[in-house]
């Protein structure tokens, strides 16, 4: 299963008053996802990137039936779990708490959220749906009381379908997130300049 490996950046967990946490995609690694920073207003925050065993979350695509995907996508998702309750023991509250992720990395970051519904400081998808072969509501719990979300697509992606966004979208509204799905025409699957420029207005 996936190790406890983790890239720390920012501010001292002891110092920070917030805090990110990044997920990075399918063949990519924490370094990756960590080097997005620089483009964040996050310089007072407290940022882990936790590094995928063989740079892979779980072995299948995330519209795959969970089962298949199993054990390594429940051992992705007690990663973040473990990882979110290490900040708020520091005294992090969840408010305060960020998630990002890439591609895997996003689904991942949703598929957590949903299953872990509370107030979070914010919830940012580059390019991610709700994990599974079709939405499963009974694995998701809690409400997240406004929380933020950020969920970005391309209208073709090649991995993620943007109808699975779509679906994805209305289920955290059902549960009371804030969600705003932006769809740029023909973008192939990556991370634009602008996106990340929209991302930084949900650190200020």
């Amino acid at each position: 299963m996936h190790t406890k490996q983790l890239i720390e950046s920012g501010v001292p967990l002891n110092k920070a008053k917030k805090a990110l946490i990044m997920l990075h995609g399918r063949g990519g690694s924490a370094e990756d996802i960590l080097s997005l920073a620089n483009y964040l207003p996050v310089n007072d925050f407290y940022i882990a990137a936790p590094q995928a065993t063989n740079n892979t979350w779980y072995p299948l695509s995330f519209l795959a039936p969970i089962p298949q995907n199993e054990p390594w996508l429940s051992s992705a998702l007690d990663r973040i779990k473990e990882l979110s309750a290490h900040i708020q023991q520091a005294g992090i509250a969840p408010e305060n708490i960020f998630i990002l992720g890439f591609s895997q990395g996003a689904c991942l970051t949703l598929e957590f959220a949903a299953r872990n519904a509370q107030k979070w400081g914010g919830i940012i998808a580059l390019t991610g749906g709700l994990i599974g072969d079709k939405l499963e509501p009974y694995h998701y719990s809690g409400n997240f009381s406004g929380t933020p979300i950020l969920m970005t697509n391309g209208s073709n992606d090649p991995h993620v379908p943007l109808v699975r966004s779509e679906q994805s979208k209305q289920q955290l509204e059902q549960m009371d997130a804030k969600v705003e799905l932006l769809v740029y025409p023909n973008r192939p699957h990556t991370i634009l300049q602008e996106e990340l420029k929209i991302v930084s207005r949900y650190f200020s």
